[in-house]
């Protein structure tokens, strides 16, 4: 048990490096680093959206690798480029050298989360999965939150370097006790793991097993699930990737208000992942998601028309209690629903590559229209309609059918 909550508290441990440090930290230090290294908007929007890009290909690059080297070995080395990356931006003037390490970020963020089905499922009983991603997909938070301690002490001063070394060393620490709790446990072995490899019935041959895969990829209720997850990706990455911007640049926020703004998003979501997950178990996913959906748009629509006063932080808060939960109620709808191990890994793989997409669009869309607008407004009223999308597609998924989760233990 003690060796369970250890590899999980990690795992919560490393999303927050690869997602909070990895990806969102950039999104607070925009207007500092643009305002030392001098690139536009446009030039934000194509970093972002490039890392998105770098996301989906490490996506489905985790996905075959992870029962080739085993999920264990691919999330270890993961993180280890991921604190690298993070020190490298620290010492570099060169904003495609920065550019470039930030798509790198963006990559060991998809193969840091995708091999953790296969570690959670040979460290954690079935009955405590749900709990278990529950708070490693609430990891995020926990990066955000200490990037916004971090940035109001240093940003102020032009030290954004020395904000980036600290996390990259937090990082490297988290990859030293990965390490030593993963080689005591002895989850660094050689065999790969059997949860990416399909389960096969007796006398069955991967040929019929593959088949069935496919049928059941062509599923109404699997393109809606692929394409809720593109929107999703559209949506919510935009939302914050500009929100320092938004704030600082065209409402003319101070740097420790937006910190504190960050600091409420960070702040909620530490709790939202494992607090929505338990009420998804009570009320059931859909509704669940149909409330993480209504709370993106009501967060959007405050940021749209009452950008100003405490406004803002019930945005922050409303945003955080939908964007954290959703990365564990969709891959617990998918488990429920698929009809084997196999097809569930297949459906989340793609549906990790859509949510790439998403976002990549999203944000090079975004990046442009600031460009070309001079205002981050725009975006969020596209938020507000894109989270109406999500509703009416959550509305005709089916009921998720509890009676399977057996044949996916």
């Amino acid at each position: 048990m003690r060796l369970n909550a250890a590899v999980v508290v990690l795992l919560t441990g490393l999303v927050a490096a690869t997602y909070g440090f990895g990806i969102y930290l950039f999104a607070q230090l925009v207007p500092d680093m643009q305002a030392s290294l001098g690139f536009s908007f446009a030039y934000v929007g194509t970093i972002t959206a490039a890392g998105q890009l770098g996301f989906l290909l490490c996506a489905l690059l985790a996905a075959w690798l992870t029962p080739r080297v085993g999920g264990d070995w691919l999330i270890l080395g993961s993180g280890v480029v991921c604190a690298m990356a993070m020190l490298l931006i620290s010492q570099s003037n060169n904003s495609l050298v920065i550019g470039a390490m930030l798509v790198v970020l963006a990559g060991t963020a998809a193969t840091v989360f995708v091999p953790m089905v296969d570690v959670i499922a040979r460290v954690v009983a079935y009955r405590y999965r749900g709990m278990a991603m529950g708070l490693v997909s609430s990891g995020t938070s926990y990066g955000v939150f200490i990037n916004s301690l971090l940035v109001p002490i240093y940003a102020p001063q032009g030290e954004w370097r020395t904000v980036w070394w600290l996390v990259g060393l937090i990082a490297l620490g988290l990859c030293v006790l990965v390490w030593w709790v993963f080689r005591r446990g002895g989850l660094l072995g050689r065999v790969p793991s059997p949860v990416a490899r399909p389960a096969l019935a007796e006398g069955a041959t991967p040929q019929v097993r593959l088949t069935g895969t496919r049928a059941e990829l062509m599923q109404p209720w699997v393109l809606m699930v692929w394409s809720m997850n593109f929107l999703i990706g559209f949506s919510t990455f935009p939302f914050q990737n500009y929100l320092s911007s938004y704030l600082r640049i065209e409402l003319g926020f101070g740097v420790a208000y937006t910190a504190q703004i960050w600091a409420t998003i960070g702040l909620v979501g530490m709790f939202a992942g494992l607090a929505v997950g338990w009420l998804s178990d009570r009320i059931g996913l859909r509704i669940a998601m149909l409330l993480v959906y209504v709370s993106v748009a009501v967060a959007a629509l405050i940021l749209l028309v009452q950008p100003s006063g405490y406004w803002p932080s019930i945005a922050a808060v409303l945003f955080s209690i939908a964007f954290y939960p959703i990365f564990g109620l969709i891959p617990a709808y998918v488990s429920k629903q698929a009809s084997s191990v196999a097809t569930a890994v297949a459906i989340f793989g793609i549906a990790n590559v859509m949510q790439g997409s998403g976002g990549m669009l999203g944000n090079y869309s975004a990046g442009l229209w600031a460009s070309h607008s001079g205002s981050f407004a725009g975006i969020y009223g596209a938020i507000v309609m894109v989270a109406m999308v999500l509703i009416a597609l959550t509305l005709k998924l089916p009921r998720e059918a509890p009676e399977k989760l057996q044949q996916l233990c």
